[in-house]
């Protein structure tokens, strides 16, 4: 009896050790899962005036995404002359980044070739990457709304028809292949034709007759298609459909991925793409949320701070500069200095708006990018106000017109795009006037200056009367 009860006591401690060591190696098999075999990509490329800006784009891309839980690794091809800096934040971020050289372009000297798509054929890596069974390839202007993971299920190519006739290229699914990859590169070098010299120009040459493929309607059961498909517009949203009822409407496939093919300098990670482009707003609050501004706002502080004290010392310096107005008697030169004060104080007007445009950090929030332009632009036409003793509303009302325009443009209650338009057609037609009314005031106040020959450079010891205009 007891020899019984001692081999059932080693049975259970048998079953025990057994159920552990189960237990252990699946723990080691969630805590490490094995290689991962999709992959969402984009590239990163050199020799743009608009390098840093694509930089920051691509982070905030692949930080959204990781955000939505994909099942998939993120992937950067970067060309070798990426600053390591900017690789190094990427790897930071999880993403892992493919360094490549520069595919050269044969369509350089095409006569509608635009430079700044000299590099974009660097997307063909994408077929490389054949560690993955499915890719779906990037451009950094994708604002995702949601998981996207039944792209995978895709075949071995499949895009976005956004012009009814021609697919665009800023996301596709491929398969990766390396056959396939190496007939891009001899087609590349028998000069196939490529309407743009780009990569849209080059792949929609190399798929000419995905127009005429299925939908593609992702299995219910996961499993992937072959062949080639086209996408449903819901996974390359044109945000020009948005602007016009200033909601999304798309009812073919999920409403998933927002796209900017706009013209360069409206991309919506510049500060001024919003109000006048709404979805601006929304793509900076992905940034917000995920990346956030650390690199801008030491540089936006200081210009906030150097504007306050431009008008702290223009406020406490104005005898002084007004007191280089004088009394004297009338020149024959009165008439060409009449026209040297009217060119040099509407330069000087103009560049007092102008100027802090430019300065200010171009991927900065909206808001707080709008409030230094109106901060920096006041402060410097507190000067030229000053200096050329203009009236201070004449000056200013540009200034309080672009305020107006902001909010004019911001407001959340329009019923579409239309309206909108309307609204703000309105608002330029009812302040043309204004504003034309304030440029003949200025050039009156200026004109009555030289009539009293009352502008000059102080002398020492002259005994003047000053004369104050405001």
């Amino acid at each position: 009896m007891g020899r019984r009860y001692l081999g059932l006591w080693w049975l259970v401690v048998l079953c025990v050790a057994a159920e552990a060591l189960a237990a252990e190696e699946a723990a080691v098999v969630v805590g490490e899962p094995g290689p991962r075999r999709h992959a969402y990509a984009a590239m990163m490329y050199m020799g743009t005036p608009r390098d840093y800006e694509f930089y920051v784009a691509t982070r905030v891309m692949m930080r959204s995404l990781r955000g939505l839980s994909p099942d998939a690794d993120r992937v950067v091809i970067a060309s070798l002359d990426v600053p390591p800096p900017w690789v190094q934040a990427l790897k930071d971020d999880g993403v892992k980044v493919v360094s490549v050289d520069n595919l050269k372009n044969p369509y350089e000297k095409q006569e509608n070739f635009n430079t700044r798509f000299k590099l974009t054929l660097n997307k063909l890596y994408a077929w490389t990457l054949v560690s993955y069974d499915r890719v779906v390839m990037l451009d950094s202007d994708n604002m995702f709304l949601q998981n996207t993971d039944e792209l995978f299920q895709c075949g071995q190519f499949c895009a976005v028809f956004i012009n009814p006739c021609i697919f665009h290229t800023g996301l596709f699914v491929l398969k990766p292949s390396m056959e396939v990859f190496k007939n891009m590169l001899h087609e590349l070098g028998a000069g196939r034709e490529n309407r743009d010299g780009a990569d849209q120009g080059f792949l929609t040459s190399y798929f000419p007759d995905l127009l005429d493929q299925p939908m593609f309607h992702p299995p219910v059961n996961g499993t992937k298609l072959d062949g080639n498909y086209r996408l449903p517009l819901g996974y390359q949203m044109d945000a020009s459909y948005y602007y016009l009822k200033l909601r999304w409407s798309i009812p073919c496939g999920p409403n998933s991925v927002v796209t900017f093919p706009s013209a360069p300098w409206m991309k919506p990670w510049y500060w001024w793409s919003w109000p006048v482009l709404p979805l601006g707003l929304s793509w900076h609050e992905q940034r917000r949320e995920h990346l956030g501004y650390s690199s801008e706002i030491p540089m936006a502080l200081f210009q906030a701070l150097l504007y306050i004290g431009v008008i702290a010392v223009n406020r406490l310096a104005r005898p002084s500069l007004s007191k280089l107005c004088y009394n004297r008697r009338m020149e024959k030169s009165t008439m060409s200095s009449l026209t040297m004060l009217r060119v040099v104080a509407a330069f000087s007007i103009l560049a007092a708006y102008i100027m802090p445009f430019f300065l200010i950090p171009r991927t900065v929030h909206p808001l707080l990018g709008w409030l230094l332009y109106l901060l920096g632009s006041f402060s410097l036409c507190s000067l030229v106000i000053s200096v050329f003793l203009l009236h201070p509303l004449a000056v200013l009302t540009i200034w309080f017109g672009l305020i107006g325009t902001l909010f004019v443009m911001a407001c959340p209650w329009y019923m579409n795009g239309v309206v909108r338009a309307l609204a703000v057609f309105a608002y330029a037609f009812f302040c043309a006037p204004v504003a034309w009314a304030s440029l003949v005031k200025i050039m009156s106040s200026l004109q009555i200056l030289i009539e009293r020959d009352a502008y000059r450079l102080g002398e020492p010891n002259q005994t003047v009367e000053f004369t104050k205009l405001y």
